[in-house]
């Protein structure tokens, strides 16, 4: 399987917000900006904010125990990444959708998970996995 790098574009309602939280707090590099929109390397992957309206979502998701904020955006990351993001974020006072929290422990799949919203209320999910090969695990 060839390695790519996904790419998704969507609204934000602040371009500063969006670099404060997306470069700031999320470490994700800048890319190229205009005065309407930003890239960043988000964990490897290109996502491209655009000033305009933001999409509506709602907890419609069932997950495990969870009714999750559909649609969402996230990365998987190794599980020491995670927990070392998870770890800035709360020291950060981040507001948590879902806080840091395992589930699917001890089955196939078993995976750290925490969903938060950027400032313009964007809902993002960060995983994170012990063993990557357990992502596409049945």
């Amino acid at each position: 399987m060839t390695t790519s790098i996904f790419h998704l574009a969507y609204h934000v309602d602040d371009l500063d917000k969006a670099r404060a939280f997306y470069g700031g707090l999320l470490g994700c590099k800048e890319g190229r900006s205009t005065e309407t929109w930003i890239d960043f390397n988000f964990f490897g992957h290109q996502i491209s904010l655009h000033l305009g309206p933001i999409f509506a979502t709602s907890k419609t998701g069932k997950v495990g125990e969870h009714l999750v904020p559909m649609p969402h955006l996230g990365v998987i990351l190794p599980l020491e990444a995670w927990r070392s993001l998870a770890e800035r974020l709360q020291d950060e006072g981040i507001a948590f959708t879902i806080a840091p929290t395992t589930r699917f422990a001890g089955e196939p799949g078993e995976q750290c998970t925490m969903f938060f919203h950027d400032p313009a209320g964007n809902p993002i999910e960060i995983k994170g996995f012990a063993d990557m090969e357990g992502v596409f695990a049945i």
